[in-house]
């Protein structure tokens, strides 16, 4: 039983873009790949170990910590939406993997504590 090609309508043209915009990080070769999956996973973990450990411990207490974090986070979108092309190399994408995995994991921290 084959598979009859899909016709090129608006939706499938709207669906592959979707596609594409989903799981535009799983192109390419093996090696690709897993530095971009990696890089997500460590920026889960530095991000989750900067909530545990450094802002308990960091002078000025936890707000200074979390406006230190914000700022450098948005320095980054901000370099990045001047620096980088329209399709990024492997070091925008880690980069860019690095900073929503920490994003992530302070925001899931914040649920945990219910703040």
């Amino acid at each position: 039983m084959t598979r009859l090609p899909l016709q090129r309508t608006r939706f499938n043209r709207a669906l592959e873009r979707l596609a594409a915009l989903l799981l535009g990080n799983m192109r390419g070769s093996w090696r690709y790949r897993s530095t971009v999956l990696l890089a997500l996973l460590l920026g889960f973990y530095g991000g989750s170990n900067v909530t545990v450990y450094l802002l308990l411990n960091f002078p000025g207490g936890r707000p200074l910590a979390v406006v230190l974090m914000l700022v450098l986070v948005e320095l980054l979108v901000r370099l990045r939406g001047r620096l980088a092309p329209s399709q990024p190399g492997l070091g925008w994408v880690v980069l860019d993997n690095l900073r929503i995995g920490a994003v992530y994991a302070v925001v899931l921290e914040a649920f945990k504590l219910g703040t």
